[in-house]
C-alpha cells in the first residue's frame, strides 16, 4: 500500500517500526540514503531483515538527471533523450542502445538487491519541465519502439518494468513537483499520441504503471492518479492492464489539490492505485495513521514485482558483455 522514504544511510529504530506495519509494502531509496555501493547493499539487506513479509525496495535510477546512485562502480547512465537523438540517424543502433542501457541499469540494481527502478519514462519529449531529457523522443511511434527495447533489457536483467507517467506527462509545460499541471487536450488526441507507448508496453507485459499528477479536464477534473476514469475505465478497462498501479509522490505540489496527507492517500487508493509513494520521511507517520484501518496490499502483488534474477556484483563486473555495453552507452554523453 505505502512505499515510504527513509532519512539516512542506516535504518533508524522508528523506521524499523514503520516496516513492521503491514500497510507498508516497500521503501524507495534516494541519494540521501547512499554513500557507496557496499553501504547501500547493506542497507537493502537491513530493510529486508526488518520484516518477514515481502518488501519492495525501489529507486529512481533512470540515468541522465535522475540517477540516485553514482560513482563507486555504477555506470554513469546518459539521459534517454540521447538514445532518441541516435534514432533520428540510426534507428537500429538506437534500439540496441536502449536495450543495453536498460540492462546496465537493471543488472547493477539487482546486483545490490534493489527490486525495481521506476523506469522507463515513456512520456513524450515535448518540453515538459519535469520530464525534459528523461524522455526518449517527441514522436509516439519512436518512443514506443525504444520503450519496448528498454523493457526487454530490464527483463533480461531480472527487473519488472514501471512505465510512467500515465496517461502522459510530456505534453504540458508545468513541473508537477512545484505547480499544478493541466493538459487541455481531448481524450482522442491524448489517445492518438501520448497513450501509444503505454498501450504498446502493456501489450508486451509491462508489470507496473506510475500515474501522473497531471489534470486532463476534458476527460476528468481530477488529476490522473486520483481519477477512477483514468485508472479503472481507461487503464484497467480500455488498455486491459492487470499489473500494479503506483501513485506518484504525494509530497509533490500537484498532489495537494484534494487536501492533506490522509486525503491524498485515500483518494489515490479509492481511485484504484495499489501503492502510494510517500517519499518524504516526515510525511510517513501521518500517512501510516491515515491507513491504519485499511487492508494492506497483498503479499502476492508485492512479490510479483520483486527481482527474479540477479548476479553478484563480482560476477557482473567480470562479465565482458557489460564492459562492451558500458563503452557503447556512456559514449552517448560524448557524441551521438
Amino acid at each position: 500500500m505505502l512505499i515510504v522514504g527513509i532519512a539516512g544511510t542506516e535504518l533508524a529504530p522508528h523506521e524499523r517500526e514503520w516496516l513492521a506495519q503491514e500497510q507498508v509494502s516497500g521503501v524507495i531509496l534516494f541519494t540521501r540514503n547512499f554513500t557507496g555501493r557496499e553501504q547501500v547493499a547493506a542497507l537493502v539487506e537491513e530493510l529486508r531483515a526488518a520484516r518477514d513479509a515481502p518488501l519492495l525496495v525501489a529507486v529512481d535510477q533512470e540515468g541522465g538527471p535522475v540517477q540516485r546512485f553514482r560513482g563507486d562502480g555504477f555506470t554513469r547512465l546518459p539521459a534517454l533523450a540521447r538514445i532518441g537523438d541516435v534514432y533520428d540517424r540510426d534507428p537500429h543502433r538506437a534500439v540496441a542502445l536502449a536495450e543495453e542501457h536498460a540492462w546496465l541499469m537493471a543488472s547493477e540494481m539487482r546486483a545490490i538487491g534493489i527490486d525495481i527502478s521506476y523506469a522507463p519514462v515513456v512520456d513524450l519529449k515535448r518540453g515538459n519541465r519535469a520530464i525534459g531529457e528523461r524522455a526518449f523522443h517527441p514522436d509516439p511511434e519512436i518512443t514506443s519502439e525504444l520503450s519496448l527495447a528498454y523493457l526487454r533489457g530490464m527483463r533480461i536483467a531480472g527487473m519488472a518494468a514501471t512505465i510512467k507517467h500515465f496517461p502522459g506527462h510530456g505534453s504540458v509545460l508545468e513541473d508537477t513537483h512545484f505547480d499544478e499541471a493541466v493538459d487541455a487536450r481531448s481524450y482522442t488526441q491524448i489517445d492518438e499520441e501520448d497513450l501509444k507507448p503505454f498501450h504498446d508496453a502493456i501489450e508486451h507485459g509491462a508489470e507496473a504503471v506510475m500515474m501522473a499528477h497531471v489534470r486532463y479536464p476534458l476527460v476528468d477534473e481530477k488529476p490522473a492518479g486520483y481519477s477512477r476514469r483514468w485508472i479503472e475505465d481507461v487503464l484497467r478497462g480500455d488498455l486491459v492492464f492487470r499489473g500494479a498501479v503506483f501513485s506518484d509522490d504525494i509530497g509533490m505540489a500537484a498532489a495537494k489539490s484534494v487536501g492533506g496527507i490522509g486525503a491524498r492517500i485515500a483518494v489515490h487508493l479509492d481511485a484504484g492505485c495499489d501503492f502510494v509513494l510517500v517519499c518524504d520521511p516526515k510525511l510517513v507517520p501521518e500517512s501510516l495513521a491515515s491507513v491504519s484501518s485499511r487492508e494492506a496490499a497483498s503479499s502476492a502483488l508485492v512479490a510479483q514485482l520483486q527481482g527474479y534474477v540477479g548476479n553478484t556484483w563480482e560476477a557482473l563486473v567480470n562479465n565482458p558483455q557489460r564492459t562492451h555495453f558500458i563503452e557503447r552507452v556512456t559514449a552517448l554523453d560524448v557524441s551521438v
